[in-house]
């Protein structure tokens, strides 16, 4: 069972550094980030990670907002007479 807890947690780390990456894009800091020798200001970085959260937020707001929908009322089914 430890390698299904470890591929999940490839999978949720994929799906940051996804990202990650395309927020970086977004605010044309991917160059940036791709450089390894060169490091991200406090200021990029916190950008590149405020944007990642807002991104999170939004998308867990989506996902409550799908939930939350009234299910519709099935038919009830007349009685048989049995």
């Amino acid at each position: 069972m430890p390698e299904n807890k470890e591929q999940e947690d490839k999978k949720e780390m994929d799906a940051h550094e996804r990202l990650k990456w395309e927020t970086a894009r977004e605010l044309g800091l991917d160059d940036d980030l791709a450089n390894p020798g060169d490091e991200l200001t406090a200021r990029e970085a916190g950008k590149i990670g405020g944007q990642m959260v807002r991104k999170l937020i939004k998308a867990g707001e989506k996902a409550l907002a799908g939930k939350d929908r009234p299910k519709q009322k099935q038919p009830e089914n007349p009685p048989t007479g049995k």
